[in-house]
């Protein structure tokens, strides 16, 4: 056979063709041999050597190349084809990968797209059965040309960052998605029916998260199940129940009465009699510029709960969905939630609660949404305080609005005195209570619904932001600068900065964090003061650039002027601003202070940043502002609790405070060093100390300079 021969060629044959058989076979082999030797096959320890290698450098020099060389038994110019492989095929699994997620978000927006245009021509009226009569179906039509035109932005953002990072652009997956204009008259028209909220206002941010970890046991699904019925039971009690469960007070407000509450809804025995405890429970309502299914939807949504309350809410996350909802609605919807409670200065502790958080519609147009603790303790650092039934009743309106309905009851034990500040609005349930909710609900509300408004008035100055995307882009910038100072001046447990300075002899807390925007080393320090002028007052004085350089230290009392304006509520003082210094110097003449101030029945901000011109100006064109650094300073200030704080309108008719004095929350931040590896020293927090020192002398003597209401919001 052939295999005899090419085994031994010498062996001897019959005759010489037997001979040159065996020899032609042998050369037969050896070019076989040859054309094995061209394709080598590496061992599973050299692939496992190479690959090893490639993790901790995939561009290895000629040292590098020769030293796996004489280590693996390879040619230099083995191992450097080994090398140009691997890159290439990772490079190419990565593209593959980038391909398939822009080609399944684009999939996702298009069924989106054909659901919504199914359900409106499918649309069934809930009274009568038949289609809905709709005054002006032109409305609906706009609603749907902005949420699409608002996804298509977002997947363009994402096609941009794609082809930044694999070098090409990326369009293939766009050609479907038409670009679509919308004018100021089409945004107005659709704010008739009510506010359309861009829910992209809502930057995301570290302390607020929606994406549920926590596996929940079939056996603890209906005891959740129970106590959310339970509480909500309760909870619809206390909404339609008045005297003598609620105790109307001087001011206005509804208290509850503990001794009607426990006759009507005895206590479990296992939570037993504490001295210590004091309970905080409130009843307020207002009417709001939002429909109930969008209120709903922000409510349910651990993201849009903590960015729309972000003077109440450090940070929250949903842990588990023990119930989706019914039908694409939050309907019978129960979530597990972590939520951190917050008053705006560094000598008020937080609250910490786990708390089942229920969803049901009660009747056409009707919603409540219930929250009530759940006991666990692995999630709460120091929590001493429990939620029973609490939450709101929405109700529609017509024209968009909603008439919502607070209850927040709380007991508390708190295991550090009451800074003797804050004892008055603590104790009182005003801190915490149901009116600071409504009144931060019906501001906010307004700030979404100034979105959709042209800019008719005389003070936006259309020339500076000259487009609806630029306005928008400007609000999210505002936005997350309004997060930031809420977070740098308060006691969060969850944030990521290194206690710098406890409240030291001057009552300042330092803290320190390493930030990637702007890059280094930021220090934030904040303290509380008292001043006897009113909230309005303050606030007024605080707001006016007129007044600015007798307060501002870092001014160096150079005057400045607005250069843009943009109403984001019905009161005057709520707005977002540009300001610059009006005699700069050439240096300092690309730097320029944005600003938002805002005021309801609850408190008020002022809160500012210097902002590069540059960067500003990528705001103010519309592009995308989540890199553009911040500083974020400014004044919190609220109702020292003496007096009647609490009137009727809420954020849609005037701020609503009353006489008596002020809280004043300052803080600062400023950049310690552009390096993040750089460490602190007592020198840097000495100027800290210093500049909110001299902050608030210089409030302190210009208000008491300054005749009561000679400055206006």
């Amino acid at each position: 056979m052939s295999f005899v021969g090419v085994g031994g060629s010498g062996s001897g044959g019959d005759g010489g063709g037997g001979s040159g058989g065996g020899s032609q076979q042998h050369h037969d082999g050896s070019e076989t041999d040859r054309k094995k030797k061209r394709y080598h096959r590496h061992t599973a320890q050299q692939i496992q050597r190479l690959e090893s290698s490639f993790k901790e450098c995939p561009h290895p020099d000629d040292k590098q190349r020769n030293q796996l060389s004489r280590e693996l038994g390879l040619a230099p110019r083995q191992i450097k084809f080994w090398f140009q492989n691997r890159r290439t095929q990772l490079k190419a699994q990565h593209e593959r990968a980038d391909n398939n997620a822009l080609k399944a978000e684009n999939d996702k927006i298009r069924c989106e797209n054909i659901a919504i245009r199914e359900a409106l021509n499918h649309a069934i009226c809930p009274n009568c059965g038949g289609p809905p009569v709709s005054e002006d179906p032109y409305f609906d039509e706009q609603k749907l040309r902005i949420e699409n035109a608002h996804l298509r932005d977002e997947l363009e953002r994402m096609s941009t960052v794609a082809s930044k990072y694999m070098g090409r652009p990326i369009s293939s997956h766009l050609s479907s998605l038409h670009p679509m204009h919308i004018s100021p008259l089409d945004l107005s028209m659709t704010s008739l029916t009510g506010p359309s909220l861009d829910f992209d206002l809502l930057p995301g941010s570290s302390m607020h998260s929606s994406q549920p970890n926590l596996a929940i046991s079939d056996m603890d699904k209906p005891l959740m199940n129970d106590i959310a019925l339970t509480a909500m039971d309760e909870l619809l009690r206390l909404f339609n129940t008045n005297e003598p469960l609620w105790t109307r007070t001087d001011g206005g407000r509804d208290i509850l009465n503990l001794g009607s509450y426990e006759n009507l809804f005895p206590r479990s025995g296992n939570r037993g009699k504490n001295h210590n405890l004091r309970t905080e429970a409130s009843r307020s309502s207002g009417i709001v510029f939002m429909n109930a299914m969008m209120l709903v939807d922000m409510f349910m949504d651990g993201v849009k709960w903590g960015e729309l309350f972000p003077c109440i809410v450090a940070s929250t996350k949903t842990l588990a969905v023990v119930s989706p909802g019914m039908g694409g609605t939050y309907e019978g919807a129960l979530h597990l939630m972590y939520e951190e409670m917050e008053v705006l200065s560094p000598f008020v502790a937080t609250r910490e609660f786990c708390e089942l958080r229920y969803c049901q519609m009660i009747e056409q147009g009707s919603w409540i949404v219930v929250n009530v603790s759940y006991h666990l303790p692995q999630f709460l650092s120091q929590s001493h305080s429990y939620k029973f039934p609490s939450g709101c009743l929405i109700q529609d309106m017509p024209n968009g609005y909603s008439k919502v309905t607070w209850v927040e009851h709380i007991e508390t034990e708190e295991k550090e005195p009451t800074h003797e500040l804050y004892r008055e609005m603590i104790h009182k349930g005003i801190a915490f209570g149901a009116e600071r909710w409504v009144s931060t609900l019906q501001r906010m509300c307004e700030r979404f619904a100034s979105l959709l408004a042209p800019a008719t008035s005389s003070r936006d100055l259309g020339g500076v932001i000259p487009s609806p995307e630029g306005k928008r882009s400007m609000m999210r910038l505002a936005h997350r600068m309004i997060s930031n100072y809420c977070l740098s001046v308060s006691r969060s447990n969850n944030t990521h900065s290194t206690v710098v300075a406890e409240l030291n002899e001057v009552g300042v807390r330092v803290t320190a964090h390493k930030s990637p925007e702007p890059n280094g080393t930021i220090l934030s320090a904040a303290t509380t003061f008292w001043l006897p002028s009113s909230p309005q007052n303050v606030f007024n004085f605080l707001k006016d650039e007129r007044t600015r350089p007798q307060w501002d230290v870092l001014s160096n009392r150079n005057a400045v002027q607005e250069v843009a304006h943009i109403a984001n509520g019905s009161h005057p003082g709520c707005c977002i601003s540009v300001l610059r210094a009006s005699n700069a110097s050439q240096s300092n003449n690309n730097m320029l202070i944005l600003q938002e101030t805002s005021i309801d029945s609850s408190g008020a901000l002022v809160v500012y940043s210097p902002v590069d011109l540059s960067a500003l100006n990528i705001a103010m064109n519309g592009d995308d502002t989540s890199y553009i650094p911040l500083l974020s300073s400014g004044f919190a200030i609220s109702p020292d609790g003496n007096h009647n704080t609490e009137q009727g309108g809420g954020a849609s008719t005037s701020s609503g405070f009353g006489g008596g004095g002020s809280l004043i929350t300052v803080g600062f931040q400023i950049m310690v060093s552009n390096l993040p590896s750089a460490k602190l020293n007592m020198e840097s927090v000495e100027t800290v100390n210093n500049l909110i020192g001299t902050t608030v002398h210089q409030i302190k003597t210009g208000l008491n300079n300054c005749p009561s209401g000679s400055t206006t919001a």
